[in-house]
């Protein structure tokens, strides 16, 4: 679509009320690991009546469109993104505590941070969703993928997602229509998500606190800093750890470009300035190569590529 006829849609989404719009924009800036190319048109939205109108027209000019939040678990092509770019905020990042006698129902906008809404559970005095200290997504995100660690997931404090269909038709989803797998909360192809209900208990705030320290803690200890990621690239396999078996074959530090698998934890590809897609695609190739050749374990990506990719290249 960059070079096709984006005048008469990007006039028409100019008149949806609250709707900002950019053309060409370029996406690094929008992900953790900071790498992506341009997309045609990049939407900022402010209002599910705004998301609903957007998607309508999309579809009526017949555009493929991407949603993106936070940007991490996202690897974006250095040719960019064809079509639109949508991203969420306003009403998107508000959030609704209701606490009663025996547990508190939380009711938060798909673009709210998930470490903001962390902190401000636990000094709420909140229990259920400690585990997510430090998960860089947005609420949506995180609910899309199931994300979890330190034992926990998305999947046992979720009641309740709300959202739109590729069309701008809403739909909700209760606890008993939802179904989660490992890293994925199995919703229709395309289900836009705009709000979660999540279901919490009342709890200790000083013992809280000293949990999510001890999980920092940890979180340092074992993931890298000071250079941009997109956090985990591989999915773990069963009963063993896709960095442990990337180390093992000798991968650790190892670089391509500005791209590098880091040097503290090897299922983390880190950008240590200007690097490409190109190169940390490069990188992932050449781990899941390495491992299945050493090891007859095939690592299956954690990250969703996105954008216009070339031919796969040999790893090198």
């Amino acid at each position: 679509m960059r070079n096709g006829p984006v005048a008469p849609l990007a006039q028409e989404l100019l008149l949806i009320p609250g709707l900002k719009l950019k053309l060409n924009e370029s996406l690094a800036r929008y992900t953790s690991i900071k790498i992506g190319g341009p997309a045609d048109l990049f939407l900022e939205i402010p209002t599910t009546s705004a998301l609903a109108q957007s998607l309508r027209l999309l579809n009526q000019h017949h555009t493929p469109f991407l949603l993106l939040g936070k940007g991490s678990n996202v690897l974006i092509s250095d040719r960019g993104v064809r079509g639109a770019v949508l991203r969420l905020g306003g009403d998107f990042k508000r959030a609704e505590w209701r606490a009663q006698k025996r547990h508190v129902s939380l009711i938060v906008g798909a673009a709210y941070p998930v470490a903001l809404l962390v902190r401000e559970a636990v000094r709420k005095g909140f229990a259920g969703l400690e585990f997510a200290e430090g998960i860089p997504a947005t609420v949506g995100g995180a609910t899309v993928m199931n994300a979890g660690a330190y034992g926990s997931e998305m999947e046992k404090v979720v009641a309740r997602i709300e959202g739109l269909t590729p069309k701008g038709e809403e739909k909700v989803f209760g606890q008993g229509d939802l179904s989660f797998s490992y890293r994925a909360t199995h919703m229709p192809q395309g289900f836009i998500v705009t709000r979660v209900w999540f279901a919490l208990s009342h709890g200790d705030t000083a013992e809280m606190q000293d949990k999510m320290r001890a999980l920092v803690a940890r979180r340092k200890h074992s993931q890298p800093a000071g250079f941009p990621n997109a956090g985990s690239m591989f999915r773990n396999p069963p009963s063993d750890f896709a960095g442990r078996l990337i180390e093992a074959a000798g991968l650790k530090g190892h670089a391509i470009g500005q791209a590098q698998i880091s040097e503290r934890h090897a299922n983390f590809i880190v950008n240590l300035g200007g690097a490409r897609a190109e190169d940390v695609k490069k990188l992932m190739d050449l781990a899941r190569a390495e491992v299945k050749n050493k090891f007859a374990v095939e690592l299956m990506p954690e990250i969703h590529l996105v954008g216009e990719w070339p031919q796969t290249p040999e790893a090198r």
